[in-house]
């Protein structure tokens, strides 16, 4: 079963994670943050990930460091999960249209970390949650999992639709490219041989 547990602490957080690839997309995530956590929730849903998320954080400063380390806490538990990438499709995207808003993900679970983030958002908070904040979770989990991530706005005018959209086209992408390949189950997917 492809499962870990990352535990992380700073001066800043604090943060578990426990993941399950070969879920249902059960979830149960408490950052202190109630936007974010919705995010996650979706992210958990729609990839089909187990997914467990605790998080104390200087949520008194603001969300941010909060924000950052559960990406980097929850790339570092997808990778560790994932371990040597034998049998997985590798790679994955989803044109996700909700509502107004119409995302595009495109990845790669190749090792090789690269973010590309096309997605402006129309204001600068949904509620008290600063938008700027989803490109930082997205930095820091492409960059732990070792993710090459394409997540592009082709259309939106409401904030929160255009990041839910960007979570769950996220997901659904992941979902692909987790998923083992009947053709191929025991091989790494790379004519390297290794990823």
């Amino acid at each position: 079963m492809r499962r870990a547990q990352i535990s992380r602490k700073t001066a800043e957080t604090e943060i578990t994670v426990d993941v399950n690839l070969d879920g249902t997309g059960v979830y149960d995530n408490e950052t202190g943050v109630g936007f974010f956590d919705h995010m996650l929730d979706q992210l958990a849903r729609h990839s089909l990930i187990d997914m467990t998320i605790r998080a104390s954080g200087d949520l008194h400063i603001d969300d941010h460091h909060t924000v950052e380390d559960v990406g980097i806490s929850l790339g570092q538990a997808l990778a560790k999960a994932v371990g040597d990438k034998r049998g997985i499709r590798r790679y994955g995207a989803c044109l996700l249209p909700m509502d107004d808003a119409l995302v595009r993900a495109a990845l790669d679970i190749s090792g090789r970390p690269y973010l590309v983030w096309n997605v402006a958002m129309p204001t600068a908070q949904i509620g008290t949650f600063d938008t700027e904040l989803v490109r930082e979770f997205f930095q820091g989990f492409s960059t732990h999992a070792g993710l090459t991530l394409h997540v592009d706005k082709l259309h939106g005018i409401n904030s929160h639709h255009i990041a839910e959209a960007a979570f769950k086209s996220v997901a659904r992408a992941l979902r692909d490219a987790l998923e083992v390949d009947p053709r191929k189950s025991d091989a790494v997917p790379s004519t390297k041989g290794s990823l």
